[in-house]
């Protein structure tokens, strides 16, 4: 699969972390299709979009990051094969990890545990009320 829009570097360091994975050019199916989105009359015309199957494990990636098609088919092999580790060694990305914390984040509260933070602020607001100096006509 050589590719004149990635360094030769890259690319072999591609080809050795899929051996080290298992993934042989000829399990994977391609496919090309149309982007979709920004890009302009390149996308309109051109097939850019790379469609990538392993055909053994089931796992399918699609990759339009880029205009190029080359691009694309040095980043969905990539794509493929961050998938293949995360599901061979069983442990969560560093990326999904991100995700997870991100929507654990924008998750709406509970009316309870809005009712329980709100009795919170006011026990809080209570206490520094009290600290408050004495005003000097009230002596």
């Amino acid at each position: 699969m050589p590719s004149s829009f990635v360094s030769p570097e890259k690319q072999r360091a591609l080809e050795a972390r899929l051996r080290r994975l298992g993934i042989r050019e000829q399990d994977l199916e391609e496919r090309f299709v149309r982007s979709r989105g920004p890009g302009g009359q390149n996308v309109n015309k051109v097939a850019t979009c790379v469609v990538l199957v392993h055909r053994l494990s089931g796992l399918s990636v699609r990759c339009q990051e880029e205009r190029f098609q080359g691009l694309n088919r040095f980043l969905a092999r990539r794509r493929l094969a961050d998938l293949m580790e995360e599901r061979l060694l069983g442990i969560a990305s560093q990326r999904r990890q991100a995700i997870e914390k991100l929507r654990r984040q924008k998750r709406k509260r509970s009316k309870r545990a809005k009712e329980k933070l709100l009795k919170l602020k006011r026990h809080r607001a209570a206490i520094k009320a009290d600290r408050e100096p004495v005003a000097p006509e009230e002596l």
